[in-house]
């Protein structure tokens, strides 16, 4: 339930659970389903309910047999926060988190109501990294749900960015990461709304990570920006084992 990724901001992923349900406009073209249906009819193991939410006990524990500090995407199959996820399996989760401080956690959702209303009871060391998707203007109330968390890095992924996010409040925000959506039927992303977003991270001055251009050939379109690739990241140490 572990492997090295592709993703171009992370190293790793950990999937204790896997599977969800549609919440908004950017799920559309779920990546994720995709690749769970796939690995359904190839008669993975952890993929016999295919997209449907399941828990993995069994891989709670995973990141910590790994000795070697890498940066580590948690559920890229799923969403941490989704309602039927017990709050108690939640809290698991976090405690390897805490109980491996030599790696880096990169923790996503779109469920952001749910991760401040459970803000409180989680641990927040500085190797977890917690994130929200943003979509559309629609969506930007997501931020405001993680700036209120007491996470110690705060970021933003803006994918795939479906509408232009001209007025986008970053303050409390230590990383933004934007990209197209890729794979069959893929919506378009404008040059302009990625530079609207690349200038207000320079001039907040928040690390601006440009993923991808997308469309249905990702390797194709790349993911360079105005002649150059944008890899800034926060500064934040990893601690010794």
């Amino acid at each position: 339930m572990g492997q090295k990724s592709s993703i171009e901001w992370t190293e790793s992923t950990w999937n204790p659970l896997t599977g969800c349900t549609k919440i908004s406009p950017g799920c559309k073209h779920c990546y994720a389903e995709r690749m769970a249906r796939r690995l359904k009819a190839m008669g993975q193991a952890n993929y016999v309910n295919g997209f449907e939410l399941t828990l993995h006990e069994d891989a709670l524990e995973l990141p910590l047999r790994w000795k070697k500090p890498q940066t580590i995407f948690v559920n890229s199959m799923s969403d941490m926060f989704h309602c039927n996820v017990p709050s108690e399996f939640i809290l698991k989760a976090f405690d390897v988190m805490c109980r491996a401080p030599w790696h880096r956690f990169q923790v996503l959702t779109k469920r952001a109501e749910r991760l401040e209303e459970l803000s409180g009871l989680l641990p927040w060391p500085d190797n977890i990294w917690m994130g929200v998707s943003v979509e559309s203007e629609e969506y930007v109330f997501r931020i405001a749900h993680l700036r209120r968390t007491s996470a110690a890095i705060k970021f933003i992924s803006l994918e795939p960015l479906l509408s232009p996010l001209d007025n986008l409040c970053l303050d409390g925000i230590d990383w933004v990461i934007v990209g197209g959506e890729s794979g069959p039927g893929a919506r378009p992303m404008k040059l302009e709304w990625v530079q609207a977003v690349r200038n207000q991270c320079l001039g907040s001055g928040v690390p601006f990570f440009f993923k991808q251009w997308g469309g249905v050939w990702k390797k194709k379109f790349g993911r360079i920006l105005d002649g150059r690739t944008w890899d800034d990241m926060p500064v934040a140490g990893l601690r010794a084992t």
